[in-house]
């Protein structure tokens, strides 16, 4: 009866293996003809030997490659995320509260490759790519015959894409270097008329969404373009941040420019954040449009970033749309409530966050407040007193000609037909998202363009009445200096009647003064004579009443 058994047992575990073998070598053939349709079959024979086999290494090597051609680099992700390594966790066994919200929510620490039994402390605490350089070649050297390092080069390829730059490239540079050392160690061993032919694709081309016509390049050659890309990518968004934290808002614009500008893509998170940055460089700048623009793109491509609603929000309410900052607050509490409900953080376990579980409470109470204070204000009536100058960028008292400049450059600008031009450069983790970015991106850019539209009727509303006051006191000042002329004119007029009048009548006084004296001349003899006279008789009348003085001669021949 047991050997009987024992028997059964051999021959079932034969039979599971020769079915697993045909699955895997029909699986390689379907996958070398690099067709969709047949990589498709080739991903289901792979799963069909996966459950007979789970830990097959072969097995997984071919799923892994071929949701890597087919760009379905999120599963590669979900498959390898054990060796992702920024991805952090949490330690199980030391929550020791009932609802167990903490689960690898806090993101205390970085598990990269196992090390081993023997290893104590298999996790650091800061994130350095020297650092995780140095961690991954550790735990290669003791794990390098037990795993498979294809693991590396297709979890590069997948992370790279889906914007985990740091974590592409650490492990692309490992996956290259093993590869190097295996290809010699593989040569040493091959004779001189020895030829070595690979059975399946290892890597595709990944800088375009079509697989080109052309022979497939070597794996060297598309890792080395791929760290080159990522690099570059790299350098310029560490000099942007770096002239962002140095107050260098127009340098740090720049930088960000060049990243989403680029005539190469760049993948869709790894896009989102630089223009979460890229809008915070522009509120630095004081350019609300422009940064109410880019929080636009990035709740596009990444709806549930807190950052960007909180960001977005708060700019709202810089130029007092307090409507539409209460609506993003609304939609921000909404989303703490259901992390809170769903007891984990949105997106997959690898997906980058700016927040931690632990301060989603608090975070929710100071929202609350906030919301509440946002209404009070809204009942107030502080609805119609939006701050168009501040949307556009302009000082108050500006000219007409300065409104129309700053109008037409946001107008080309933030033009909804334009609003979804960014999506061509943009590299997506799963195409069918494609659809919903792009409605999306052109609603958000259709209401920012209308409040642009209604900024600038305000504003050109407010200089056309300026103008018009300006033009009535122009005309009201002209007026009084015109009344003020024409007094002045008769004032003037008046005098010179007078003077004439005046001049008139001292020419008539002076010669009737002349007459006059002629007369007085005549007739000062005749008043001489007379007082002579009267002096005598009184002189005679002064004798007589006892003054006994004669007059003296002379009066008596004035007398005479």
């Amino acid at each position: 009866m047991s050997s009987s058994a024992g028997d059964n047992k051999k021959q079932w575990w034969l039979t599971n293996k020769k079915m697993v073998d045909k699955y895997v070598k029909d699986a390689k053939v379907l996958l070398s003809t690099q067709d969709q349709s047949q990589i498709l079959s080739a991903l289901n024979l792979v799963d069909a030997a996966l459950q007979l086999s789970p830990r097959l290494d072969i097995a997984l090597e071919l799923k892994a490659r071929s949701l890597l051609y087919l760009r379905r680099f999120k599963d590669v992700a979900d498959m390898l995320q054990d060796y992702i390594p920024s991805l952090k966790f949490d330690d199980s066994s030391s929550s020791s509260s009932s609802d167990n919200s903490s689960t690898q929510l806090s993101r205390e620490r970085v598990k990269l490759l196992s090390s081993g039994p023997g290893d104590e402390d298999p996790t650091f605490k800061c994130f350095s790519v020297s650092d995780l350089k140095k961690k991954v070649m550790a735990g290669i050297s003791k794990n390098s015959h037990n795993e498979g390092q294809w693991r590396y080069l297709v979890l590069g390829q997948a992370c790279c894409h889906l914007g985990l730059m740091e974590d592409a490239m650490v492990l692309l540079q490992t996956g290259k270097r093993l590869a190097s050392a295996a290809f010699r160690r593989q040569s040493i061993c091959l004779s001189e008329d020895s030829f070595f032919f690979r059975e399946f694709p290892t890597s595709i081309d990944l800088s375009t969404n079509s697989h080109p016509a052309t022979p497939p390049k070597t794996d060297f050659e598309n890792i080395s373009q791929l760290l080159g890309h990522i690099k570059l990518l790299l350098r310029r968004k560490t000099a942007a941040i770096a002239s962002l934290d140095a107050g260098l808002y127009s340098e740090a614009i720049r930088h960000f420019s060049k990243i989403v500008d680029g005539r190469r893509g760049a993948p869709q998170g790894f896009l989102a954040e630089c223009y979460m940055h890229r809008a915070s460089a522009y509120r630095s700048a004081g350019r609300i449009a422009e940064a109410i623009a880019d929080c636009n793109k990035t709740l596009a491509l990444d709806p549930s970033c807190i950052e960007a609603l909180n960001t977005r929000a708060a700019l709202f309410e810089t130029i007092r749309c307090l409507p539409d900052s209460l609506h993003d607050l609304e939609h921000l509490k909404l989303l703490y409530n259901s992390i809170l409900r769903d007891r984990k953080l949105p997106g997959p376990a690898w997906k980058r966050q700016n927040v931690q579980y632990r301060e989603i409470p608090g975070k929710l109470c100071s929202l609350a407040t906030k919301i509440q204070q946002l209404k009070q204000r809204v009942a107030s009536g502080e609805t119609g007193n939006v701050d168009y100058h501040a949307l556009i960028g302009l000082r108050r008292g500006c000219s007409r000609s300065e409104l129309e400049r700053a109008h037409l450059l946001l107008t080309l600008r933030h033009k909804p037909d334009k609003s979804s031009s960014f999506i061509d450069r943009c590299e997506f983790g799963d195409e069918r998202d494609v659809d919903s970015i792009r409605d999306r991106a052109k609603m958000s850019a259709l209401l920012l363009y209308r409040l642009i539209q209604k900024g600038y009727t305000s504003v050109m509303t407010a200089i056309m009445e300026e103008e018009a006051s300006e033009k009535q006191r122009k005309k009201a000042a002209l007026q009084v200096e015109q009344a003020a002329r024409e007094q002045s004119m008769v004032v003037e007029s008046i005098n010179a009647a007078a003077a004439s009048k005046a001049k008139e009548v001292c020419n008539g006084d002076s010669n009737r003064i002349e007459n006059k004296g002629s007369n007085a001349a005549a007739t000062a003899s005749v008043f001489e004579g007379v007082f002579c006279r009267d002096l005598a008789v009184v002189g005679n009348l002064l004798s007589q009443v006892g003054f006994n003085r004669p007059i003296p001669v002379k009066y008596e021949a004035l007398s005479c």
